[in-house]
């Protein structure tokens, strides 16, 4: 016979999961709001003439010194970004200012793009509370499936995000990119990946869960930071080119990619950023080797979890060494970037639901 107490407790454990079920649902129509925001920045910001020109290629040291965007405002001006002009470390370097951002110099698209921001802050703040939540109902940390991952797996990156503007770093032009994915992993979370709130296999319950985990996370969500700035720098340095070479681009690419930072910035940044994070790569690798010997005995055996883990070390170091050596900047070692991401995302997505193993979530 099933007593009051824990008949209580199921009850608010079920409440609890119900309650974080909303919150996420909420969170996705929030981050819908912003996404619309966004888009109507890079649309109202499409029509200012400092947008079309911001980027062109020069080599007048005048560009070296671009001014401030201004922009009329009943009868006067009003400043919004100041574009950076960068240059290029490669060899046949070109000068190029940043490009002044998606509002493209346009008062009502930064307006727009502030409230973008806005929203994006609340959906975090409700995402974050439906993760809680979810924490709550089950009693652990929320990341025992790759539902519980996937939800905070988009929280953390929205975090890292936030983080990077509250940080005053010129990263705005993330946001549409961002939220557009975040919008999808959710979907893919709520609709194909849901599990109900059930308790851990025993092998699971452990400090190393919260150690090994959340860095597994936390790297994720900063590799697709990286992922996402690489790509718009392959696009950027094609365009670049393109211009350099004497080509017209299509107006759809220029109203886009000409408000973006220059193809050198976003290049620093990707390689920064994956810099940064690629040592507590390691430690989530050695942390989780540390876990398998108090779990199963053995520190190491070659599980496919394992082993794509490895992989994508290996990848993300033969990128960083490649950022290190004169031959292998720019495009190419860009390539090798996005290899590497991509065998993050096969270890997460196709080991987790295709390939059986002690990791495998397969039948989620």
């Amino acid at each position: 016979m099933t007593s009051p107490a824990v008949t209580t407790l199921a009850a608010t454990n079920e409440h609890l999961a119900s309650m974080s079920n909303t919150l996420i649902y909420s969170s996705m129509a929030v981050y819908t709001l912003a996404f619309f925001a966004y888009i109507f920045e890079w649309l109202l910001g499409s029509r200012s003439r400092v947008a079309r020109t911001a980027n062109a290629l020069t080599t007048d040291a005048a560009a070296k010194k671009a001014p401030a965007v201004t922009v009329k405002k009943a009868g006067g001006t009003a400043v919004l970004e100041r574009p950076q002009v960068v240059v290029r470390s490669s060899a046949g370097s070109r000068d190029v200012p940043d490009g002044p951002g998606a509002h493209g110099g346009d008062e009502q698209g930064d307006l727009y793009g502030r409230i973008a921001i806005s929203l994006t802050v609340l959906a975090f703040l409700v995402e974050l509370a439906g993760v809680v939540t979810r924490a709550a109902s089950v009693q652990r940390a929320p990341w025992g499936n790759m539902y519980e991952f996937n939800i905070t797996f988009s929280t953390v990156a929205v975090a890292v995000y936030l983080t990077l503007l509250a940080l005053k770093k010129n990263v705005r032009w993330l946001g549409l990119f961002l939220i557009t994915t975040v919008l999808l992993d959710l979907g893919l979370a709520v609709t194909v990946l849901y599990t109900a709130s059930e308790p851990l296999v025993p092998a699971l319950h452990s400090y190393w869960l919260y150690i090994h985990v959340s860095t597994a996370i936390f790297c994720g969500a900063v590799f697709y930071v990286g992922a996402v700035a690489t790509i718009l720098y392959l696009f950027k340095d094609a365009y670049e080119s393109k211009l350099e070479n004497g080509g017209k681009p299509g107006s759809f690419a220029t109203s886009v990619l000409e408000r973006l930072p220059a193809s050198a910035s976003l290049d620093k940044f990707a390689y920064r950023v994956n810099a940064a994070v690629f040592p507590l790569w390691t430690f989530t690798i050695i942390a989780g080797a540390i876990w398998a010997g108090s779990a199963w005995g053995r520190y190491w055996n070659w599980d496919p979890k394992e082993t794509w883990s490895f992989i994508t070390w290996v990848a993300y170091a033969c990128y960083l060494h490649a950022r290190a050596t004169a031959g292998w900047k720019g495009r190419k070692a860009a390539y090798l970037a996005m290899i590497a991401f991509g065998c993050w995302l096969f270890n997460y997505y196709g080991v987790n639901i295709f390939v059986t193993g002690k990791h495998s979530y397969a039948g989620v």
